[in-house]
């Protein structure tokens, strides 16, 4: 009879050092321990038992869990005999970088107000951040594309997770002008600018850059990029390009992720779109 391992972890790096993600599934009670990191977590499946900052806590499937530099705490199973979770771990740095403070080391006396959250916004944003972060190639240098997507999820996890959830001020509405952030993210379709790049550039946090392009272009600039992309493939394939030479040409991971994009933006397919140039032409 098969047996499940009473514990199983898998870790996993992103595209920056000072963040990285585990998946662990365990049965094992972990004793009093503290990392210097900010963690954040959701458990997947079963429920556990833990010490933290504000006295013992408990967590059920699809609670978030959070930690703090220098916080305390450990944990056992609860009411069975293993449960699931993945977490994400954040350098203090990553944190006072979304703040405005790029150059910071240290977050400017942040903490994180609950062990246990209950909060379907970040829960869905965070379970974007392990699929996002996940995607990457194991073992390959990641595309400036990807880290663009993983940026802007880690950014608006972060958003949520500081405004709501911590003991950091809301951020307050900002204005400025983003249309150098869409022309620089035009000029290059192959090798577009990170985040960080762009909030450099525009004078913005990362965040106030996401937020203040979705506020005026509808989207936040990866989806703005994979648009573009696909319109730049549309006229190519007009102008007689095969769909392997577009897709190559346009920065498509292949051929079936740019069908993919056609399908959500067109409604047809790039073959469909192929063989109608094609009749226009004759």
């Amino acid at each position: 009879m098969k047996t499940t391992p009473d514990h199983c972890c898998r870790v996993f790096g992103s595209p920056w050092a000072d963040v990285y993600c585990t998946d662990i599934e365990s049965a094992r009670h972990y004793g009093k321990h503290w990392h210097a990191t900010f963690g954040l977590g959701l458990l997947e499946s079963g429920a556990q038992s833990s010490a933290s900052g504000l006295g013992q806590v408990e967590a059920y499937a699809g609670n978030l869990i959070t930690t703090n530099p220098g916080e305390v705490h450990d944990g056992r199973p609860l009411g069975g005999t293993s449960r699931r979770w993945r977490m994400v771990y954040l350098e203090p740095g990553v944190i006072a970088s979304m703040l405005g403070d790029p150059q910071s080391r240290a977050a400017p006396d942040i903490a994180l107000t609950r062990p246990v959250i209950e909060d379907e916004r970040l829960r869905a944003a965070l379970r974007e951040l392990f699929r996002r972060v996940e995607c990457g190639s194991p073992g390959q240098q990641p595309t400036r594309t990807h880290v663009l997507a993983c940026e802007e999820s880690l950014v608006q996890t972060c958003a949520i997770l500081l405004n709501v959830h911590s003991t950091t001020p809301s951020a307050r509405e900002i204005g400025g002008d983003v249309r150098r952030v869409r022309e620089r993210l035009g000029d290059d379709l192959l090798d577009p600018p990170t985040l960080t790049e762009l909030a450099v550039m525009s004078g913005l946090s990362k965040y106030q850059v996401l937020r203040r392009f979705e506020k005026t272009y509808g989207v936040p600039p990866h989806a703005w990029l994979l648009q573009q992309r696909a319109e730049h493939a549309r006229g190519l394939i007009r102008k007689g390009l095969s769909l392997a030479q577009a897709a190559a040409s346009c920065g498509f991971a292949d051929q079936s992720h740019m069908t993919r994009l056609f399908i959500r933006y067109f409604g047809f397919t790039p073959g469909a779109w192929q063989k109608a140039a094609v009749r226009a032409l004759q």
